[in-house]
């Protein structure tokens, strides 16, 4: 029974030994390069979205914010004529 262990520990020791190596070959190297470099590039598509994103809420915001100036200034007209 020990020896199933100890046998079982050796050859698991042996693959991840194997694992490392598999992992820090130079096709593994250029397959994290080439991942990273998608990311990369993800993270630039998605900040230009966000900027976008931006300008549009602050073009949204600037013209309800008009709006409501404007309907205050036709308020204030209207009760002026009103108590004349």
């Amino acid at each position: 029974m020990k020896l199933k262990g100890l046998g079982l520990f050796a050859l698991g020791a042996l693959f991840g030994l194997e694992g490392i190596k598999l992992l820090a070959s130079k096709d593994a190297k250029k397959l994290y390069t080439h991942a990273t470099a998608g990311v990369l590039r993800a993270k630039d598509a998605v900040l230009d979205q966000v900027s976008v994103l931006r300008e549009n809420c602050s073009d949204i915001y600037a013209e309800a914010k008009q709006i409501n100036e404007d309907r205050a200034a036709a308020e204030s007209e209207k009760e002026t004529e009103e108590e004349a």
